[in-house]
């Protein structure tokens, strides 16, 4: 049989309790998703990861990167509206990124 119990009421003001887990490091609302990648390009984004931290020191995620290149993506000029594959999309980007 459950029992119930009183809330204590308080009469002073308190701080409000810190969050637990990680740091709130997102400004804007989001979402977690979770998607299949190939070994190699994990293995790319964590070669990636590493270089820039040894050359920078800056200690960027996976997640970081794949956001950085998702935005940079939404906010160019490229008109993607008639690709049909991964492929093909692809193709597009790495000819206009060998620039």
């Amino acid at each position: 049989m459950a029992t119930r119990t009183a809330r204590r009421t308080t009469t002073t003001t308190t701080r409000p309790r810190a969050r637990r887990g990680r740091p709130r490091t997102h400004r804007e609302a989001w979402t977690k998703v979770s998607v299949v990648m190939f070994e190699r390009q994990v293995v790319d984004l964590d070669r990636l990861t590493t270089t820039i931290r040894g050359k920078t020191g800056a200690n960027l995620t996976r997640a970081e990167v794949i956001r950085a290149l998702l935005d940079a993506l939404s906010e160019s000029r490229l008109d993607v509206t008639s690709i049909v594959s991964g492929a093909q999309l692809k193709r597009m980007l790495v000819q206009k990124l060998s620039v």
